[in-house]
C-alpha cells in the first residue's frame, strides 16, 4: 500500500452558517490540499463530524470530495462503528469504487475485551472489499488495542493492512513497528508525535492540523521518511505550538478556526461542539498570520 506512505489528513466536514453542508468550501479545502503537497485524503473520519451528518449528507460529502479531487490523490473512507453487523451491511452496500481502502474504528461506547476487538475486525475482514487500516484512538473510545491484539489482526488478515496509531504513546507505537509484519504500515494519529514515529519506523501521518499548513507538515513527514532529522525537526517545532492549539478546546473546531482565518470556511461547527472562544480565535489567527508571512 505505498499509497498510504506520507501525509494524508483527515478531511473536515465545512458548514455554512445554517450548519447545512457547504459544498464549495469543501472544494475548496480538497483543492488547498491537492496543490501544498498531501498525498492521501480520508472521508468521514472523526474530523469529518460525521456522528452528526445524516446519510444523504455523507453521500454529499463522499460525491463532492470524489468529484473535487478528480482522481489526482488516492481516497480513503472511514467505515466504522460499535455495531460490527451496522459496519458489515454499510461494506456489503456502499460503492466503494473511488477508495483505495477504509479506515475503520475501533469499537467505541462498549469497552469490548481484546478478544472482542479481535472478532469485531475479523468479521470486518472476511467481508470487506477493500484492504483496511485499523484506528487505535482510546482518546474517544476508552478502550486501547493493544499492540499484541494488532500484530494478531495483522497476521491473520492479508487485508488488514495498516493501523493508524493515536494512542500518544510513542513506546505502544515503538512497539508496533517492531513486530510488526514487513508489509504492515504504522500510521501516526497524533501530530504531535508524528515525527518520532516516522523516525521510528513509521510510515506517516493521517493528521488534522496537515489540513491548515499542508505544505508545511507533508514536508516534514517526508524529510523524516527520508532521515533528514534536522531539517523535519525545524518544520515539527515551527508547528508545534499550534497543534496544541487546534485540539485545546475540541477537534475540529481549532482546525476550523484555521480555515476560516485562511478564508477557505466558516468555523461553524455542529452541537454538541461550538466554535473555540474568542481567546483562542486571537491565538490562532496571529500563529496563521506569521506562518503565512513567512
Amino acid at each position: 500500500m505505498q499509497s498510504l506512505i506520507g501525509t494524508g489528513v483527515a478531511l473536515v466536514t465545512p458548514f455554512k452558517k445554517d450548519f447545512s453542508v457547504d459544498v464549495e468550501a469543501l472544494k475548496r479545502i480538497v483543492n488547498f490540499q491537492i496543490d501544498n503537497g498531501i498525498d492521501y485524503l480520508v472521508i468521514l473520519g472523526t474530523t469529518a463530524e460525521s456522528a452528526t451528518l445524516n446519510e444523504a449528507e455523507k453521500e454529499l460529502v463522499i460525491k463532492t470530495i470524489v468529484e473535487a479531487n478528480n482522481g489526482r490523490l488516492p481516497l480513503v473512507l472511514g467505515v466504522g462503528g460499535n455495531n460490527t453487523q451496522h459496519v458489515i451491511d454499510e461494506l456489503k452496500s456502499k460503492n466503494l469504487s473511488d477508495f483505495v481502502a477504509i479506515l475503520s474504528v475501533s469499537p467505541y461506547y462498549n469497552k469490548p475485551t481484546q478478544e472482542g476487538i479481535y472478532q469485531h475486525f475479523k468479521a470486518i475482514a472476511e467481508v470487506s472489499p477493500l484492504p483496511i487500516i485499523l484506528y487505535n484512538v482510546p482518546g474517544r473510545t476508552s478502550s486501547n488495542m493493544l499492540p499484541k491484539t494488532v500484530l494478531r489482526l495483522a497476521n491473520d488478515f492479508k487485508n488488514i493492512v495498516a493501523i493508524k496509531e493515536a494512542a500518544g504513546d510513542i513506546v505502544q507505537a515503538m512497539t508496533l513497528i517492531k513486530d510488526k509484519p514487513a508489509d504492515f504500515l504504522v500510521i501516526s494519529g497524533d501530530d504531535m508525535i508524528t515525527l518520532p514515529m516516522v523516525l521510528a519506523g513509521g510510515s506517516g501521518v493521517i493528521s488534522v492540523i496537515a489540513e491548515g499548513f499542508p505544505k508545511e507538515f507533508s514536508e516534514m513527514v517526508h524529510l523524516g521518511l527520508n532521515k533528514k532529522v534536522e531539517e523535519a525537526y525545524k518544520l515539527h517545532y515551527l508547528l508545534a505550538d499550534s497543534i496544541n492549539m487546534i485540539f485545546e478546546q475540541g477537534n475540529p473546531a481549532g482546525i476550523k478556526e484555521i480555515f476560516k482565518t485562511l478564508g477557505l470556511s466558516e468555523n461553524t461547527v455542529r452541537l454538541p461542539l461550538i466554535p473555540v472562544d474568542d481567546e483562542l480565535s486571537g491565538r490562532i489567527k496571529s500563529f496563521v498570520t506569521t506562518i503565512t508571512k513567512m
